[in-house]
């Protein structure tokens, strides 16, 4: 399981670093995520590489969420078609901000923590 954390100021960005996020790799997925957002602060799950989302992985991305608890707030950025198709369908588009790119996460983030 491929991912990377990178911090900023109010938030941490984590970067799934894998074509897939399915069966084979939710609970591994699950682990690292909660490993590095340990230290708190809001999150940008940026799925830029993920161009496959079955619903083990919908299921840990969920779990991750709902393990972050109330005060916290996750984003997502960088939905592939595929992938987006699958947050419509189960109508997570109304359960998580998804921003197009990274970087208009980013900007939506540094925005909010500069109020």
């Amino acid at each position: 399981m491929n991912l990377s954390y990178t911090p900023h100021t109010s938030f941490g960005v984590v970067s799934v670093e894998e074509n897939r996020l399915d069966a084979s790799i939710a609970i591994q997925f699950k682990d690292a995520f909660r490993s590095v957002t340990a230290d708190g602060g809001d999150v940008i799950l940026d799925l830029t590489s993920v161009e496959f989302l079955d619903s083990s992985g919908l299921g840990a991305i969920v779990a991750v969420y709902k393990g972050l608890g109330p005060t916290r707030h996750m984003a997502l950025a960088g939905l592939q078609p595929p992938v987006e198709k699958v947050m419509t369908l189960t109508r997570m588009n109304s359960v998580f901000a998804i921003f197009p790119t990274l970087d208009q996460a980013i900007a939506a983030a540094s925005q909010t923590a500069a109020e």
